[in-house]
């Protein structure tokens, strides 16, 4: 047994064993759970769900309350390389609460929690794209040191043991550091991510599903599909936890 392995079994035990002790409690607000929930009925009741109308490739949410699906201008204008995007909900109230702690804060224990929102929300997307391994959006070797840890590959590796698929998580290299995107606008953001990522081998027509956290242009998640699709994938579709509105 590697000992990778060995520390996810030792960890599987030893949560178990602190539910048996202890009485859960929200992993956010430390309420006592009255039942066996992912987050307290205050938390789940914060998370902002996106709704139609929606854009049907990138999930962004339209401004308007009434009409069907359709594609956001940027999807029409530049079509992503990816075939969609699915998100828990809008990067507001309890997800926004729930990112920030998960990524900045060294909140780790969210990933079981998060993660099995975000695999309760891809149930029917999964039943026509069936992808052959998961990807995490990676960081670049530089934030990582300084974060210890990638949430997102956290995010996949709940999600590769639940649904028993690979996750690729030294494939996808983000080889060249780029400062923070807050504040950029999409085109901006673009520019930034230009050549930022690459293979460390070529892929043989699988179907991958890009993890990451939030998505707010789409511009990284635009970017590490064309570079998985120039690298052999034949499809990538794209989970994350949170999908951020447009600001004008």
């Amino acid at each position: 047994m590697s000992f990778n392995s060995l520390w996810q079994f030792l960890r599987r035990e030893l949560i178990g064993l602190a539910d048996l002790c202890f009485p859960s409690v929200c992993p956010l607000c430390r309420q006592t759970l009255q039942a066996s929930t992912l987050f307290c009925l205050t938390c789940l009741g914060g998370i902002v769900p996106v709704v139609s109308p929606r854009c049907s490739c990138c999930d962004l949410p339209f401004a308007a309350l009434d009409g069907g699906d359709h594609l956001c201008q940027s999807c029409l204008q530049d079509p992503p390389p990816f075939l969609w995007a699915k998100s828990v909900g809008l990067y507001d109230g309890t997800l926004r609460r729930a990112v920030r702690k998960f990524k900045y804060e060294g909140d780790f224990n969210l990933d079981r929690p998060l993660a099995a929102l975000m695999e309760k929300t891809l149930q029917g997307a999964l039943e026509d794209f069936r992808p052959d391994l998961l990807l995490p959006v990676p960081l670049h070797i530089d934030r990582l040191r300084q974060r210890s840890y990638n949430q997102a590959l956290l995010l996949a590796k709940f999600l590769g043991r639940s649904w028993q698929l690979p996750v690729a998580s030294r494939l996808l290299l983000r080889i060249r550091p780029t400062p923070p995107q807050i504040g950029f606008k999409a085109a901006q953001r673009r520019r930034n991510l230009r050549g930022a990522f690459a293979l460390s081998r070529p892929l043989q027509g699988e179907r991958v599903l890009l993890v990451d956290d939030v998505m707010t242009t789409a511009a990284t998640a635009r970017e590490c599909s064309r570079t998985l699709l120039d690298g052999g994938a034949s499809a990538v579709a794209v989970a994350v936890l949170a999908r951020a509105r447009l600001r004008g």
